[in-house]
């Protein structure tokens, strides 16, 4: 299964930067954001200035991926399954 890495440019604290991802993460980022009802490149802001040291598309995938296990977890808690 592979998906084809697309490549945006956002603006981040003032400068233009390139970030590649692939579609799923992307579509991840906007639904955060649109739950979060901030605009993707504020919560692409957010993650870069929390991010330390680490690659920004390294530190997106990660975001997007720790806010997946979160929402499961918590579906889990409400339905009282195991996570």
């Amino acid at each position: 299964m592979g998906f084809a890495v697309l490549k945006r440019s956002v603006s981040i604290a003032g400068h233009r930067t390139s970030i590649s991802l692939e579609e799923p993460f992307w579509e991840g980022l906007r639904a955060i954001a649109e739950r979060e009802t901030i605009s993707v490149q504020a919560l692409i802001g957010r993650i870069d200035a929390e991010r330390g040291g680490q690659n920004l598309s390294s530190a997106i995938r990660v975001f997007v991926h720790n806010d997946l296990r979160s929402q499961l977890e918590a579906a889990d808690q409400r339905t009282g399954g195991t996570p």
